[in-house]
């Protein structure tokens, strides 16, 4: 990863403009989408995974996409499908008859982005090959480990309504990532105005043409990054994000609540959206705010509750307004 010029490293505020500018090359390609596109750079900032959930049709893969364009790093997409091998991921070993030697060809998941498109489409096994990747940032090949290149973010995209030939991920590997985000079909102006832009010639599949182009890079991931471990907590916050997460494992709705680690995560994200929006300390809000995307996945609903209308977003929904607010 490449150091930080002098010039960002000292102007964390240099930092947050150059990630704040990535909302804007995104827009160019994607219309609305706000909440995704700031639990991406969000994910950025924490180092984090993310999964994105949507109908087909509203530009999950475009977005991430454009989050690739946006940034000067470099990027691979795999399409899962049933028949994808492990090995297709993480690369293997191959016999080279020249040197009667084998030798390590690396797969896609030897990137900086990530693009895990319909992630639910593969088994088990090759959907654990990126178990380690995820959380260790390294892959094991024949006992040798092969450390990730920095920055390394898996963006992965899952269909939630379409269950044929689908394998849904296991608690494991849903806990891996940092962010669910659901990705809405769009306002009635926002469709309008996606259909405006392909009358007027927008192509998807070029965004160069759309005029996206990097305005940040792993400099100025660095920086921010340091910026937002710099970013004070008090104790009483601390308390809020604990007292949420226990009351998910006391819900009578709920057969899973949030561990310690989603605890973690839940202060990483509130601190990092407490440093883009301007501030060096983290408040309730800001706890609040990222609460859904980073909890939604790493809770069950029990299946007479689920049978009820009950849902991940509704349980947490109540326990952010019954929870106490410190003062």
């Amino acid at each position: 990863m490449s150091a930080p010029t002098p010039e960002t490293a000292e102007n964390p505020d240099r930092a947050r403009s150059s990630l704040e500018a990535l909302r804007t090359e995104i827009a160019k390609a994607v219309v609305g989408q706000d909440p995704a596109v700031t639990g991406l750079v969000v994910a950025l900032l924490c180092r984090g995974h993310v999964l994105l959930e949507g109908v087909p049709g509203v530009a999950k893969t475009l977005l991430v996409r454009a989050l690739a364009a946006s940034l000067d790093v470099d990027t691979k997409r795999v399409q899962f499908t049933p028949d994808l091998m492990p090995s297709d991921i993480t690369g293997s070993l191959v016999y080279d008859a020249r040197t009667a030697e084998f030798s390590f060809q690396a797969g896609p998941v030897f990137t900086n982005l990530l693009l895990a498109d319909e992630i639910n489409r593969t088994p088990p096994k090759t959907q654990s090959a990126l178990l380690e990747a995820m959380e260790e940032r390294q892959v094991t090949v024949d006992g040798t480990p092969r450390p990730l290149p920095e920055p390394f973010l898996v963006a992965a995209t899952q269909n939630p309504v379409e269950y044929e030939g689908t394998y849904p991920l296991p608690e494991a590997q849903l806990d891996r990532f940092l962010l669910k985000l659901t990705v809405p079909l769009p306002t009635r102006q926002d469709e309008i105005d996606v259909l405006t832009r392909h009358a007027e010639g927008f192509n998807p599949r070029d965004l160069r043409a759309a005029g996206v182009r990097p305005v940040a890079g792993p400099a100025d991931l660095e920086a921010a990054r340091a910026a937002v471990a710099k970013t004070s907590v008090s104790t009483e916050i601390a308390g809020y994000v604990v007292d949420i997460c226990r009351a998910t494992r006391e819900s009578p709705s709920l057969t899973l609540g949030v561990s310690p680690r989603g605890a973690t995560a839940l202060l990483s994200t509130a601190r990092a959206w407490a440093w883009l929006t301007g501030r060096d300390y983290v408040i309730p809000d800001d706890v609040k705010a990222l609460a859904l995307p980073t909890l939604r996945h790493r809770i069950q609903v029990r299946p007479e509750a689920e049978m009820e209308g009950v849902t991940p977003d509704s349980v947490i929904t109540a326990i952010l307004a019954h929870v106490p607010v410190p003062r």
